[in-house]
């Protein structure tokens, strides 16, 4: 099958790759020409683990193409996926000017029957608006092609984003027109031969499906939060709390632990944007509005705990900064807890040296020389040496079994702020570190 994924950010550079993978003829087009240096090049512009094999393998097979020709890639795939960016608006809502743009593109040199699939998160409605969209671009080049427009949502995990997409727990295709949903089914066949993970659905379910997916996992990281908060007031223990209520199969493991909040290009804007959607209908989400307040203070915790420590002022004092990516197997720092702790540590007088093993690159280039204090560094261990405190933000494998004896001496003081619960309160002890996690005893 002929495909064009328009975009080359996470969603369509993994969906491009992995249906390229599977036999595919994919055609990736972005408007960034830089981007399309990248891949052209043997690249790829984002971290992603397992990613660049899948690239690189499809390029060299003839499967996967890279393109800023919009009128070529309008014409090639029967199926166009639109993965472009939907960022939050000053209001809150998705803001729908790539989206629509990528819709009149099709519409405008399409050459026969074209399957439009939204493969952005997008506000419920979208599909009709994308529908119209094309509609005038083709009543203006008086053509009568038919074509139909797909809701296909993605559910994939930054840092896992490639075993998502070849081992989906579920497919959602949101569409009314039998040619286009048999379409989908053979070119979703090869990713659930064990068994039908399909679910057909109206355009607007399966537009409204995946904000509540994000909306409910984002309630329950919030609500851990908040309890694990209430956890360290009373003198209770988070973590054999989430033991306790984890096992309960109606709960189940997932998405329990506590932390300094969730960050992203998702959660965070797609809460925003249901929130948006619910006042445009009049309804207030008071459950979601609750849910971004806590995760808004969340983020200031460790920076709480911090003064807390060591007074409101932290002038001549340096801490090492485990951890800049919003979750790890990412460089990803979009709303990431790390840039609110940064930000606040630097305007109280506070110098940093910072560590992570994929994303510093990025926070250079966000923070630029913005904050004079504020170094990095290329080994953990060299940041510790030296300084007043640890304080860990992600939770990055190689945090999990540092040699505690070197961090104990290498510090000033021996003391933790653990953003994300990764050690045992009582090793610590045993070690000799004073220990703050997150609602930990």
């Amino acid at each position: 099958m002929k495909l064009t994924v328009i975009g080359t950010g996470y969603v369509g550079l993994v969906s491009g790759a992995c249906l390229a993978d599977v036999g595919n003829d994919v055609l990736c087009l972005d408007v960034d020409p830089e981007k399309i240096r990248i891949l052209e090049e043997g690249g790829i512009p984002i971290h992603e683990p397992g990613l660049l094999d899948i690239v690189r393998r499809n390029v060299q097979a003839g499967r996967l193409a890279f393109t800023t020709d919009i009128e070529r890639a309008a014409r090639h795939g029967t199926v166009q996926f639109i993965a472009v960016g939907t960022p939050p608006d000053e209001d809150g809502s998705a803001d729908l000017q790539y989206v629509l743009a990528a819709a009149r593109n099709i519409g405008r040199y399409m050459d026969g029957y074209r399957v439009v699939v939204d493969k952005s998160t997008v506000p419920v409605g979208t599909g009709d608006r994308v529908r119209a969209a094309i509609g005038e671009e083709l009543a203006a080049r008086s053509e009568s092609f038919g074509y139909s427009v797909v809701s296909n949502p993605e559910f994939l995990k930054e840092g896992a984003a490639v075993e998502d997409f070849m081992r989906p727990d579920r497919i959602i295709i949101g569409a009314e027109d039998e040619q286009a949903i048999q379409l989908m089914r053979e070119l979703y066949a090869p990713f659930q031969r064990n068994h039908d993970k399909l679910f057909v659905m109206d355009t607007r379910s399966a537009e409204l499906t995946k904000y509540a997916a994000n909306a409910m996992l984002a309630t329950r990281i919030s609500f851990m939060n908040e309890l694990a908060n209430l956890a360290e007031s009373l003198g209770a223990d988070i973590e054999m709390i989430r033991q306790g209520i984890g096992s309960d199969p109606r709960i189940g493991w997932h998405f329990l632990y506590a932390g300094c909040g969730y960050g992203g290009s998702c959660f965070p804007k797609d809460v925003k944007a249901l929130l948006r959607t619910g006042r445009e209908v009049g309804h207030d989400l008071l459950v979601l509005r609750a849910v971004e307040e806590a995760n808004d203070k969340q983020k200031r915790l460790l920076v709480n705990k911090v003064v807390a420590h060591f007074g409101d002022r932290l002038d001549g004092l340096r801490f090492a900064l485990w951890g800049l990516a919003f979750k790890p197997n990412t460089d990803d720092m979009r709303e990431a807890p790390s840039r609110v702790i940064v930000e606040e540590l630097c305007q109280r007088g506070a110098n940093i040296t910072a560590y992570d093993p994929v994303a510093a690159h990025e926070a250079r280039r966000i923070f630029e020389d913005k904050y004079a204090g504020l170094n990095f560094v290329s080994r953990p261990m060299d940041a510790v040496i030296g300084a007043d405190a640890l304080i860990i933000v992600t939770e990055w494998k190689e945090f999990r079994s540092p040699d505690f004896d070197f961090v104990r001496t290498a510090l000033k003081q021996p003391l933790i702020f653990d953003g994300r619960n990764i050690y045992d309160p009582a090793a610590m002890r045993r070690y000799g570190i004073e220990y703050h996690g997150i609602g930990r005893r």
